[in-house]
């Protein structure tokens, strides 16, 4: 009987595309007990194939094993803030397939460097766009300087993120939750969290209570949860215009 497995391709994705997506989802899955991530099977130039995964509806105690699981991925780390997955190399990508944008990935000492790093590279994507008025463009500038600062640091080591975990990436089966379409990096382990709430999840109280359980984060995290939630809303102002627009302008108010 042949295997199940779902194909993703396209002839139009930038070359290594699919290369970076194996290589993140093997360096996610490498975590000591860490989320489950989707099994790559073949990669190619213009494919990847994965094992098939089955849906279930979630249920508050898989969203809770799941948040505790995501902690430990985090904890597993990574060597710089803004590093690529293992066994990739240079910059990656995020956003849909059908329009695949950069993901600066430029090693730092601080994540409020590499952020800003990444802010001000979605910045200049959305000047080329149209997307933000001058003055709006200021604005996003003075958040990227108190990043390079360093004046939304905590201190905490580089984690070992998905990068891009938004509901849709995160595929519930009978055997627990799995991380799919990842743009892994070392980063903040707050963004992870953030993405999950900035477009819903289900259970998210439950995962967040998962998580918290096995890794604790100080008083002021949930603060930060807007300006983590910036750059994935820039990229959706890039993309799709609209809401998105005025959504990550209204976040942006709230740290310049």
């Amino acid at each position: 009987m042949a295997e199940d497995l779902f194909r993703k391709g396209s002839p139009t994705a930038p070359p290594g595309y699919f290369r970076w997506e194996a290589a993140g989802l093997a360096w996610l899955g490498a975590a000591a007990d860490g989320a489950a991530v989707a099994e790559v099977r073949e990669v190619a130039e213009d494919h990847i194939s994965l094992r098939r995964l089955t849906f279930v509806n979630p249920d508050p105690p898989m969203a809770e094993a799941f948040g505790a699981a995501l902690a430990r991925t985090h904890d597993a780390g990574a060597p710089a803030f803004g590093s690529p997955p293992e066994g990739w190399v240079g910059d990656g990508f995020l956003g849909p397939l059908s329009q695949p944008l950069p993901l600066r990935l430029r090693p730092a000492e601080s994540w409020g460097a590499s952020y800003a790093q990444q802010v001000l590279g979605t910045l200049a994507l959305a000047v080329d766009s149209g997307v933000y008025h001058r003055s709006d463009i200021a604005v996003v500038e003075a958040i990227a300087r108190r990043l390079d600062r360093g004046e939304f640091d905590d201190g905490a080591p580089p984690a070992r993120l998905h990068g891009d975990l938004w509901s849709g990436n995160l595929v519930w089966t009978r055997a627990g939750g799995v991380l799919i379409d990842p743009a892994a990096h070392g980063g903040h382990r707050e963004t992870d969290l953030a993405m999950l709430a900035l477009f819903g999840c289900p259970h998210l109280d439950w995962v967040v209570s998962g998580y918290l359980s096995h890794h604790r984060l100080d008083a002021q995290w949930p603060e930060r949860v807007a300006l983590h939630q910036l750059h994935p809303l820039m990229l959706h102002a890039v993309l799709f215009g609209g809401q998105y627009v005025h959504q990550s302008l209204e976040h942006a108010k709230r740290y310049r």
